[in-house]
């Protein structure tokens, strides 16, 4: 299939079942049927093992619509072929329609071998729709060719100057605070290091552990040389992405599939249709309030772990309201692009980047207010670093409440809870703002507060970040922060992250230690929002 869209041909992928649909497909076939020029076959061994990333996939890559065509009903040889690939279906149908691209531009249909004749109405059905819908629009940056050596050494000669790697004084402080090393995974941030130096960084275990780091910044909070690793792994990921390395984002890069989508001009995402009528919004207000990709996350692991953290946003919208700030959303937000840059594509990132702050410049906003600690990271800092000029104010929502508590009559009902708190690697170091979510949690009232053995500047991550490297490594350090968390006799851990929630909501379904991890976790802004109240 074409990376890139030609205007006067759509391009219509066609996942067809390698069984019944098959059969009916090659019947088609031999008999000359007039099957639409516009449908590219993939077969199959069974539609079921075509994942939401993959279907997602299709789109980044340029498709205009998808068909994924399986065994009808009760009839699949695998046995849950067909109830998988209908489930996968409607999450991405889901997707899609927030995205703005229509979850109409993706169906799943069942044949019998001898329903060659549905088959093909169906395919001609299908695509007349899809070219009343016209192109999707999403077009992915141009793949650039790989590096030839002499610049893959001169890149990497850059970076170690750039980040001054040759300060590292292999005293091994990193590697003494890096949770990973510490849950037993043979890391060491020195050796990778190591390896950029003296040229070896294409062996198996470094690029391995390149893709496995957190990018937390304990260690760059740990080195007495000051040395940025985040930074430097961010970086690397980069030169690997241009010498044409395979990357380990997980899920099946359905989330990065997501935002390359959204990094072109021709996608128009539809989000904030369904507001609770309580929550007020002002399309023409000059303060923003940027959401994040919390609604994809939802669909995505709704099913597997509860994920609800879509209610962070409403309750961010509840707390401005409560002290009568009526924000402007966009409907068509799109995403900040954070794990794009962070793991390694810096070229969508840039594109995304751009569309943002153009828009925001267009709609005169002057203040963003965001919850989530890497949209605040990003907007606030990373675009001025990448070469961009954001005229506006970028404040998290912890600041704004902060301040319009000290200035008001407001208390706090008690809660009774026994809470602890899971600090967010952006905000608290690599933006330095760990005091700031404590400064809010020391006006709540619950039963009793403990932080964790690790916390705040030493508090360790839930596990991942820029959905890279997840392994068995990521899901134990999970289970240790779970059995921190218990430690202090808490059973409420308070979050500041969507993706804490999701990590450690993963990890607590370990069927083996289920009933041990269980603890509730709830964002800090949804606690604060259920317990805050006007007195007098």
């Amino acid at each position: 299939m074409n990376d890139h869209i030609n205007d006067s041909s759509l391009n219509i992928l066609l996942f067809l079942c390698n069984w019944g649909a098959h059969t009916a497909f090659l019947t088609l076939q031999d008999q000359r049927q007039p099957i639409p020029d516009e449908i590219r076959m993939v077969r199959t061994p069974c539609t079921g093992r075509i994942d939401r990333a993959m279907l997602l996939k299709a789109f980044a890559k340029g498709a205009d619509g998808v068909a994924l065509v399986g065994c009808e009903p009760g009839t699949c040889r695998y046995g849950s072929g067909t109830a998988t690939s209908k489930r996968n279906t409607q999450d991405v149908q889901q997707t899609l329609d927030i995205m703005g691209l229509g979850g109409e531009r993706l169906r799943f249909a069942g044949f019998l071998p001898e329903q060659s004749g549905e088959l093909l109405a169906f395919l001609q059905e299908f695509t007349a729709e899809v070219k009343a819908l016209g192109p999707a629009g999403t077009r992915t940056v141009p793949a650039t060719p790989p590096m030839d050596m002499d610049q893959h050494r001169q890149a990497l000669r850059q970076l170690v100057a750039d980040h001054d790697i040759h300060a590292c004084q292999d005293c091994g402080k990193c590697s003494s605070a890096c949770p990973l090393s510490l849950i037993g995974k043979p890391f060491s941030p020195r050796a990778i290091a190591s390896a950029v130096i003296t040229g070896g960084i294409h062996a198996p275990g470094v690029r391995e552990n390149v893709w496995s780091c957190l990018t937390c910044g304990l260690c760059y909070d740990r080195c007495p040389s000051a040395v940025n690793f985040p930074a430097f792994i961010k970086e690397l990921r980069h030169i690997y992405r241009q010498a044409d390395l395979p990357d380990q984002e997980v899920h099946g890069g359905f989330f990065h599939s997501l935002m390359r989508s959204m990094s072109s001009g021709a996608v128009t995402p539809r989000r904030w249709d369904r507001l609770p009528e309580e929550i007020r919004v002002d399309p023409d207000s000059t303060t923003l309030f940027f959401g994040g990709c919390a609604p994809y996350y939802d669909i995505f692991f709704g099913k597997h772990s509860d994920s609800q953290t879509n209610r962070i946003l409403l309750d961010s919208l509840r707390l401005l309201n409560f002290f009568d700030v009526v924000p402007r959303v966009l409907p068509d937000e799109r995403c900040c692009g954070h794990d794009l840059l962070w793991s390694g594509d810096r070229e969508n990132f840039l594109r995304l980047a751009r569309l943002n702050v153009e828009q925001l410049h267009n709609l005169g906003i002057e203040t963003v207010i965001t919850t989530c600690p890497e949209c605040y990271m990003t907007l606030h800092t990373t675009y001025g670093e990448q070469g961009l000029t954001p005229r506006f104010r970028v404040i998290h929502l912890y600041d704004f409440l902060e301040e319009q508590i000290d200035k008001n009559a407001v208390g706090f009902k008690s809660l009774d809870r026994a809470i602890t708190f899971q600090d967010s690697c952006r905000l608290g170091r690599l933006e330095g703002r760990a005091d700031l979510p404590r400064k809010l949690l020391k006006r709540l009232r619950p039963a009793k507060f403990e932080e964790m053995k690790e916390s705040a500047g030493a508090s360790i991550c839930c596990g991942n970040c820029a959905w890279t490297g997840c392994d068995s490594y990521s899901k134990a350090l999970q289970v240790k922060r779970l059995e921190q968390a218990h430690a202090t006799g808490s059973d409420l851990l308070v979050t500041a992250c969507p993706k804490c929630q999701i990590h450690l909501k993963c990890a607590m379904e370990d069927p083996f230690r289920r009933e041990q991890l269980q603890i509730e976790l709830m964002d800090l802004t949804s606690v604060i929002a259920q317990t805050i109240h006007w007195e007098g």
